[in-house]
């Protein structure tokens, strides 16, 4: 199992919907709160390109994107396997 990395607010519906994909899926994962460590802020937005809306998500190497982006990889099918590596 590839780690999953998410980079969250703590007022953000699309964080949470994103944790909740993850959590049916029995992924475990890394959460970072931009919104209280503005540090990471700085992080995610040099690990995503300047992407600077909530949330990102890492799994592995991989910068998935958003939860969109993750929504759509599962409803096609690609986000399991990249989950298993």
């Amino acid at each position: 199992m590839q780690s999953v990395e998410i980079y969250t607010s703590p007022l953000c519906g699309y964080c949470y919907a994103a944790k909740r994909l993850l959590a049916d899926k029995g992924v475990s994962y890394f959460e970072y709160d931009v919104l209280g460590d503005p540090s990471k802020r700085q992080e995610m937005l040099g690990r995503a390109n300047g992407r600077h809306t909530v949330p990102q998500i890492f799994i592995g190497d991989t910068h998935v994107g958003g939860y969109d982006d993750m929504a759509e990889l599962d409803r096609d099918g690609k986000l399991d396997p990249l989950l298993a590596g």
